[in-house]
């Protein structure tokens, strides 16, 4: 019994040696890209008249930059998302350098171009930004890697350390609170 336990014990150990090789593996693959992202990000952060930045409640370090496009006062009194809600949305996203990735505008189910999330299954710095919009806003939002994808790709256009900016258009709520 004391054998299998010590050999389930270096096997545990091996098993993060090679995570925390893989990762540096990663991150020195990665490691220009990860630079222009976070000084990209760095820059529009910095143009305040532009961007609000909004700090995760759960992470002092997660922060997303949120830009609307349209006349909040026409907006404000419409219900807000909370992190649990079903959302209806129009949506494109790209990286920071304008390279597509995903876009509502290729659906036409359940209508043209809308499609629907609970807030809580997208990346942290989407349900984030989206928590600040009201029904009837449009928005960018741009998700630094640590709130979005971090040392992690998806597909063959998300690289690890990826900025990822969101056009989204919140048509509705159709589930105000969605229960775990």
């Amino acid at each position: 019994m004391r054998k299998l336990l010590l050999i389930i014990g270096l096997m545990a150990v091996l098993g993060m040696s090679m995570t925390s090789c893989l990762e540096n593996e990663v991150e020195d693959k990665y490691k220009d890209w990860r630079k222009e992202n976070t000084e990209w990000f760095n820059t529009q952060r910095a143009n305040t008249s532009y961007y609000k930045t909004v700090t995760a409640p759960w992470d002092p370090n997660g922060q997303v930059l949120v830009h609307w496009y349209n006349d909040t006062m026409l907006t404000r009194d419409n219900l807000k998302p909370l992190y649990t809600s079903g959302i209806t949305v129009k949506y494109r996203g790209m990286l920071y350098d304008a390279t597509p990735f995903d876009s509502s505008y290729l659906s036409t189910s359940p209508a043209d171009s809308l499609v629907q999330f609970v807030n809580s299954n997208m990346v942290e710095g989407w349900a984030l930004g989206v928590m600040q919009m009201h029904v009837g806003d449009s928005c960018r939002i741009v998700v630094p890697y640590n709130m979005g994808y971090g040392s992690y790709s998806r597909g063959s256009v998300i690289k690890p350390f990826s900025t990822l900016v969101f056009d989204i258009k919140l048509k509705d709520i159709y589930a105000y609170e969605v229960k775990p």
